[in-house]
């Protein structure tokens, strides 16, 4: 699918290729090129069969673009996901297109992406990681978290090789990062809280690595001991709900306000605004859009102290960030949530504890992010033009 954003005065034209058009993937694009000074032809397939849209991406796109290339138009900087296998795109590419400089956004990678078992890891994708950061101009991460520990696993796997190791590899792709967030929409705060106990969401994808066995056991702990709450646990679902879920939802049926993917933008935000609270048990977390998202729509986040959160909350930088952190063990996780709704209880206001962290996290909505953005692509275009 072809999008275009093209307007006069723009400074510089930006071919970008998504192979996998949806989540965070789609929202980056969109929420860039949309407020971004330079034009943008944005080429993008469907979000499915991601190990399919890994392996043939590069092959449609080289078509894509040669049929556009044909038709006059031209670009100054070639845009990809981790999805696009970029060696072999340049490859495929005609002379004026692998000539352009390339930046490469890693919103995930295949190395360290969690799997339920190690054994059921295809490294083939995780090597289509690494080939396409070295044939990059300029690599960025979404978090400092999430380069360190894919360079880290990389170090690691390249030295199980037998012979030939690339022991060059993972400083060369280093010397070529940069940690560039993604944006979040602008969120509305409620007018006024609902009556009624503490509410409690949990939102995210459900499948492993999010951890709901630990969020259902800290829930089950505040019932054994009497605490009032509301429950919401939305998010993405595939095609088998994992069992946790089904016996959740019949034990704390008499709790729920929400259950499931919310099916529009505004089901979504409207859940975020409904928060007290907002709860993370995540096991593996590149960034947390979800979290940040939350928080400026005034819930409070609780979140485990590990992965990318104390780097985007700022724990041990900012005096009031320990607040919203719990140690990731369910009972101290049931702790923090009693705290909470004896507050609620009391009459006491919750939104007035994120005050100084929603004026912090404003620095990740769109419109101020993307000029920093624009910017740090102009200077991989202007290094590369350098003798």
């Amino acid at each position: 699918m072809l999008h275009r954003n093209v307007a006069e005065g723009r400074d510089m034209h930006i071919l970008a290729l998504e192979p996998y058009y949806g989540g965070s993937h789609r929202a980056f694009l969109d929420g860039w090129s949309a407020l971004s000074r330079h034009a943008w032809t944005v080429l993008t397939l469907p979000p499915y069969k991601w190990k399919w849209r890994m392996r043939h991406a590069a092959i449609t796109f080289a078509q894509e673009v040669h049929e556009h290339s044909s038709a006059n138009l031209s670009w100054d900087l070639l845009f990809c996901s981790d999805m696009l296998n970029l060696a072999e795109f340049r490859g495929l590419a005609c002379r004026e297109i692998d000539e352009l400089p390339a930046l490469i956004y890693f919103h995930e990678n295949q190395l360290t992406y969690p799997v339920r078992v190690e054994s059921e890891r295809d490294y083939q994708f995780a090597m289509t990681n690494m080939t396409s950061a070295l044939a990059a101009d300029a690599v960025w991460f979404n978090s400092s978290f999430h380069r360190d520990e894919f360079l880290g696993a990389l170090d690691a796997f390249l030295g199980r090789m037998p012979d030939y190791q690339p022991i060059d590899a993972v400083q060369t792709i280093r010397s070529k990062t940069c940690i560039h967030p993604p944006g979040v929409t602008r969120m509305l705060m409620r007018d006024r809280r609902k009556a009624g106990p503490l509410r409690i969401l949990w939102a995210a994808r459900w499948e492993h690595d999010k951890n709901p066995e630990d969020f259902f056991r800290a829930l089950e702990i505040l019932r054994r001991r009497g605490v009032a709450f509301r429950l919401s646990v939305i998010g993405e679902q595939f095609r088998e709900t994992p069992e946790i879920f089904v016996r959740a939802q019949r034990e704390f049926v008499d709790r729920i306000d929400r259950w499931g993917y919310q099916d529009s933008r505004a089901e979504y935000e409207a859940a975020l605004a409904e928060a007290d609270v907002f709860v993370s048990t995540a096991r593996h977390e590149f960034f947390g859009l979800c979290a940040i998202e939350a928080a400026l729509a005034g819930a409070i986040p609780l979140l485990p102290n590990r992965l990318a959160y104390p780097e985007i909350f700022g724990l041990g930088q900012n005096e009031d960030a320990d607040r919203f952190f719990y140690d990731g063990s369910p009972e101290a996780l049931a702790e923090r949530l009693a705290d909470l709704a004896a507050l609620v209880a009391q009459g006491r206001s919750l939104v007035d504890q994120t005050g100084e962290l929603r004026e912090r996290l404003r620095r990740f909505e769109w419109p101020n992010l993307v000029p920093a953005l624009d910017e740090a692509v102009e200077k991989v275009v202007g290094n590369q033009m350098r003798p």
